[in-house]
């Protein structure tokens, strides 16, 4: 099963994102936003950051959860690589992210990403896995 695969949208980009459990979900997901982001075979895992957020519901929480990856990007000019979730509950996570600083002799930036949006956001288990669709702001 792949991680996740990018969708058709007009102006945007899109994904489908996947996996078994709720955490590799939100995992997947913030490892295709940079992914998307930049070529990830050069980055290495230098700096780790903590991470814990909160939304009313799941789908509010994978927006604020790749909003505040998002932001720490483009403050601390960090590429991230790794993902661990420690605590998820529906409508809390805390997670331990690590990647290391953009080095532009080292990393190749592929697409800037503006933001994450609201739109056609979608989060639905079937057939026992996850399965969650994105729209990125470009």
């Amino acid at each position: 099963m792949p991680k996740y695969i990018l969708i058709d949208h007009t102006a945007d980009i899109g994904i489908d994102v996947f996996g078994t459990t709720i955490e590799e979900l939100f995992t997947n997901a913030a490892f295709a936003l940079f992914d998307i982001i930049a070529d990830l075979s050069t980055v290495e895992c230098k700096a780790e950051y903590q991470v814990k957020i909160s939304g009313v519901d799941r789908e509010q929480l994978l927006v604020i959860w790749l909003s505040e990856l998002l932001y720490l990007h483009d403050v601390k000019y960090v590429l991230f690589k790794d993902f661990r979730i420690t605590d998820m509950k529906e409508n809390q996570l805390t997670a331990s992210v690590s990647g290391e600083v953009f080095d532009d002799n080292k990393h190749v930036i592929k697409t800037e990403i503006k933001a994450v949006t609201y739109h056609g956001l979608s989060i639905v288990q079937e057939n026992h896995r996850w399965k969650a669709r994105v729209i990125f702001d470009l």
